[in-house]
């Protein structure tokens, strides 16, 4: 009977094991990729917390989803740098009653941690595919204030606009001009704006009234931003 018990114990002790590992991993990850780099914001330090990376990614990559580095999730995509994620939810100030829209769903990672400070987030992937596994995956997980849509990301969202802040995480050769316009008087938007394949700047927007001013923060690579004639 013993015996018995102790082999009935057994997958649960390794799935306790290996969670007990990856809450490590994720504290790690934020006291030394975020913390230790400037990222200060209790919220933010704690939705990363919270949310765990390696749902996110191949399960092939699951042993590296706490390193301080993108991974590919298929389709010529990535999921970005965890710093990055943390870096560029910061600076948009993000609040309990902000309504967020992200431009690249890709896995669903960046709408999660925004999911988890924000009152609300639409999200917009171009890929078909992923779109489709990421509107799954955020669901399963439970993110029931995130919406997520297929459509190109250029031309925002407009039936849910204005957004408080825009997140965009792939590279435009310009702003987009729709998404200018959807951001609300005050909003913040954080967008890689340069060629594909080469280094690009990241650029903060800020919207006050009919004026609008920009704000390049540091030099970054990340995917071209994709359209729907592409």
């Amino acid at each position: 009977m013993i015996k018995l018990m102790i082999i009935l114990l057994i997958p649960f002790l390794v799935l306790l094991s290996q969670e007990d590992e990856y809450k490590q991993a994720r504290y790690e990850m934020v006291k030394h990729q975020m913390a230790n780099r400037n990222i200060n914001d209790k919220s933010v330090l704690d939705a990363f917390r919270a949310v765990k990376r390696h749902e996110f990614v191949p399960e092939k990559f699951i042993d590296n989803a706490y390193e301080d580095r993108p991974l590919p999730i298929g389709y010529g995509q990535t999921i970005s740098q965890p710093y990055m994620v943390a870096y560029m939810t910061e600076i948009i100030k993000p609040d309990e009653n902000h309504k967020v829209l992200e431009i690249g769903t890709g896995s669903g990672y960046q709408a999660a941690i925004l999911a988890k400070i924000v009152k609300e987030v639409y999200t917009i992937e171009i890929i078909e595919e992923l779109e489709n596994e990421a509107g799954k995956r955020l669901k399963d997980l439970d993110f029931e204030n995130v919406s997520v849509k297929n459509a190109d990301g250029y031309y925002g969202w407009q039936e849910h606009a204005p957004f408080d802040a825009i997140v965009v995480t792939a590279a435009a050769e310009y702003i987009p001009p729709p998404l200018i316009k959807q951001l609300k008087d005050g909003g913040k938007m954080i967008i890689p704006v340069g060629s594909p394949f080469f280094t690009q700047r990241l650029m903060l927007v800020e919207k006050n009234g009919e004026e609008t001013k920009t704000k390049s923060v540091m030099p970054v690579r990340f995917v071209p931003f994709t359209r729907g004639n592409e």
